[in-house]
């Protein structure tokens, strides 16, 4: 039989185990990815590009992400230092971001995100290659 004190002794043991596994756990920034989901020319010299970011572990698209730091460069083609305009056009209820980025040449381009995610205290950054046909 167990003393009073062994007795709190155990009780406390059991007590701090669940609170420990029952704490929430906070995702990391790199549960997260931007996708491309759609690319169109949008006139002379100009890309609409249409990107989601995703929670990896359930793979479902985050909303309320608020973007806050975007790049537009030519990165993939080996000329980074060629950056170009990156306007946002219409965010989407369920995740779908769209901009219009400056494609002044036919090739492989990068569009570079920052994103803060609601109850995510790291800043998701990403960034998505997509094609420019002129």
């Amino acid at each position: 039989m167990l003393s009073n004190f062994a007795r709190n002794v155990v009780f406390g043991v059991l007590t701090i185990a669940a609170s420990i596994t029952a704490a929430p756990a906070f995702a990391a920034a790199s549960d997260y990815k931007f996708e491309v989901v759609s690319t169109q020319p949008a006139g002379p010299a100009k890309t609409e590009i249409a990107v989601r970011l995703v929670h990896l572990p359930d793979g479902k698209p985050v909303s309320g992400a608020v973007v806050f730091q975007t790049r537009g460069d030519m990165g993939p083609e080996g000329m980074a230092e060629m950056t170009t305009t990156v306007t946002p056009t219409a965010a989407q209820p369920d995740g779908l971001m769209r901009y219009q980025v400056g494609t002044s040449m036919a090739g492989s381009w990068a569009l570079t995100l920052s994103a803060k995610v609601p109850g995510e205290s790291q800043t998701v950054k990403g960034s998505v290659t997509f094609k420019a046909a002129q």
